[in-house]
């Protein structure tokens, strides 16, 4: 199992105008459009944990967003196993297991009661249903709390029962915009931990983050969007080589400084 993005692009319109005097404008607001992703493409292998990085501002939300389907590229493509997700979108939402920080849970729901609920939506049921949520809870160690409601639970409560409702459906591969942001030191070993997980079982993990603890404990590759364009991809021995700095943050600041001052075309 493997997936691939290719070339993407999107771009938005502008809702307002610009003086040809103005100073200091982004360079990917023009003709009218802001151009968000440029040119990104990236690959995760079976077992292979992905980092994606970048500064806010880089086009990894939106990149993201084409890769969860809920956003069409004006270019390029996805492929899982060699299928188009941008021509079958459907397929792309059955094989691919989806959390973003903007995802919410029903607050009138208990945790069981949420993940339950998008398991079912996936077709699973009875004995099946059973199993695959005992799996979860117990990796996820969601036991003590699975009969709150979403609206009294904690922040780290409620990213496990997000994290365990993207999943349920045992997705081809998943993708994780930030899982740790906000959580105690507990909590977040637990998501790190079912990361592993993961990639023991084969399941190809694309991770954005900010932690570069995160980055060299998780992720076998690295890959950087600024200004819209992908301006590297390799292992961490590569991006500290490529940053001329053993340490990570220091090695990544140093790429972004020299990407800036040469910029795409």
């Amino acid at each position: 199992m493997s997936i691939e993005l290719s070339g993407l692009q999107k771009r938005f319109k502008l809702q307002h105008k610009h003086s040809s005097k103005q100073q200091q404008r982004d360079p990917r607001e023009r003709d009218g459009y802001f151009h968000s992703v440029e040119h990104v493409g990236f690959h995760c292998q079976q077992g292979e944990v992905l980092g994606l990085l970048g500064p806010n501002g880089a086009g990894k939300t939106t990149t993201l967003r084409m890769l969860s389907t809920a956003l069409t590229p004006d270019a390029g493509d996805i492929l899982i196993d060699g299928q188009s997700i941008v021509r079958n979108p459907i397929l792309g939402r059955r094989k691919i297991g989806f959390l973003s920080g903007s995802t919410g849970l029903y607050g009138r729901l208990t945790a069981k009661e949420n993940v339950s609920y998008f398991a079912k939506l996936h077709g699973i049921k009875g004995k099946q249903l059973s199993a695959r949520l005992d799996e979860l809870f117990t990796l996820l160690d969601m036991h003590s709390f699975l009969d709150k409601r979403a609206e009294h639970l904690s922040t780290g409560m409620k990213q496990k029962t997000n994290i365990a409702r993207a999943v349920v459906h045992s997705p081809s591969v998943v993708v994780l915009d930030e899982p740790t942001t906000g959580l105690d030191i507990m909590t977040k070993q637990t998501v790190l931990n079912f990361i592993q997980q993961l990639k023991v079982q084969g399941t190809p993990v694309i991770f954005s983050t900010h932690h570069m603890d995160e980055v060299s404990m998780l992720c076998d590759r690295i890959h950087i969007i600024d200004q819209g364009f992908s301006c590297f991809d390799g292992t961490v021995a590569e991006l500290q080589q490529a940053g001329q700095h053993q340490e990570l943050n220091a090695a990544f600041m140093q790429l972004l400084k020299r990407d800036t001052e040469q910029p795409n075309v």
